[in-house]
């Protein structure tokens, strides 16, 4: 038998060095690489702080009320003899409403003036008699004392008259109280009794009339809010910038009038530190109702020019509100700023901050202070 060929290890141990040189060049590569990242400073997006027309407005949760709210109650006993309204519907003033039978009044009304004419007649004879005998006396043909009795008589007489004369007018304001008539304009409820029920004063609230337009927004403010509404609204001159107040409804809608603040209560609820402040609003179109729930934002009539910037660039920790800026040298620098009121996705800055500074509104996140950054400036109204 022929010998088998030896096999060969030489190239074995010369891929070795091949390959530990391939590895150490693709890790050097990589080290190489990934300090280069390391070293690229991180892109943000910065918005420019910038001052703009911004009308400051504060929200309070209010009820909208009446003007004027009449209850209708009887003030003649009697039964409901007619009912000249429906339901819901709107009401002048003067309009008759219900009327209450008439007959029993009626007859008491004449019956004095009947005991009137009565006692009048008296008078006239009374006096006849009085100046009779006042003639008499002078020729001495009747004594004194007839004089005096016949005066005496005429003046009770007319005191008589006079007494027909209240009761005739009690019997007709009686008789007025069975019509019963809208004392204000609105629109009227419910009817609590029907035609044909006896009513008298103590039946209570035979239907209520509430008043339309206009229509009032009554709102608890703190008193703490209240002082810093005032202090707002001062201007450098001594002025007051104005107000109006408008409404939101319960379903998010803004209510289209605009209303006039002319009331704020004279105390203070000491439970809940708040006091009542009122705005009055047209309501032609009747949307308004009686104890509806309302937003009520008081907003000054005009744009006053503040500083703003973006909401996503604030910053919250325990000492309070603060921004991260870029400085001229394009490093990442910290403001503590005050905050003011807010309008969709700008915030007012009153104090921390200066126009035209860089604010860091697109990565804030992946940036510290003192870092250097790469930055793009980002239009208005854009941003993280």
């Amino acid at each position: 038998m022929g010998k088998l060929p030896l096999r060969s290890t030489a190239r074995p141990a010369l891929r070795r060095p091949v390959i530990f040189a391939l590895v150490l060049v693709a890790l050097v590569a990589f080290d190489a690489l990934e300090s280069t990242e390391a070293q690229a400073p991180p892109a943000v997006g910065v918005r420019v702080a910038e001052i703009r027309g911004f009308a400051r407005s504060y929200e309070f949760i209010g009820r909208i009320g009446a003007i004027n709210t009449v209850q209708l109650r009887a003030r003649a006993e009697g039964f409901l003899d007619k009912i000249l309204f429906i339901e819901g519907q709107e009401v002048k003033a003067g309009d008759l409403l219900y009327q209450i039978e008439k007959a029993p009044y009626q007859a008491q009304v004449d019956q004095a003036k009947a005991k009137l004419a009565s006692d009048q007649a008296q008078v006239l004879n009374a006096d006849l008699q009085y100046r009779r005998s006042f003639e008499l006396v002078k020729s001495q043909n009747t004594p004194q004392a007839t004089v005096d009795q016949n005066k005496a008589t005429l003046d009770s007489a007319r005191a008589a008259v006079m007494q027909d004369e209240a009761a005739l007018q009690l019997t007709e304001v009686n008789l007025g109280y069975t019509d019963i008539r809208a004392p204000i304009d609105g629109r009227i409820g419910r009817i609590a009794y029907t035609q044909g029920n006896l009513v008298n004063a103590a039946s209570g609230v035979l239907a209520t009339i509430v008043s339309q337009d206009p229509m009032y927004a009554l709102f608890p403010v703190s008193q703490r809010q209240l002082e810093s509404i005032r202090a707002d609204r001062q201007q450098e001159n001594g002025s007051m910038i104005k107000i109006e107040i408008l409404v939101r409804l319960s379903n998010g809608q803004e209510y289209p009038h605009r209303g006039v603040w002319n009331y704020t209560d004279v105390q203070v609820n000491q439970q809940t530190d708040t006091l009542i402040m009122r705005a009055t609003l047209p309501n032609p179109e009747r949307q308004l109702i009686d104890g509806q729930f309302a937003t009520v934002v008081v907003r000054e009539r005009k744009e006053q020019p503040r500083l703003v910037v973006q909401q996503a660039a604030l910053q919250l920790d325990q000492a309070g509100s603060f921004v991260l800026i870029v400085n001229p040298d394009n490093k990442v620098e910290v403001r503590r700023v005050t905050t003011g009121p807010q309008e969709g996705t700008d915030v007012v800055i009153t104090e921390g901050l200066k126009p035209g500074e860089r604010v860091i509104v697109d990565g804030v996140q992946k940036v510290r202070v003192g870092q250097p950054v790469s930055v793009t400036v980002l239009p208005a109204g854009k941003g993280a």
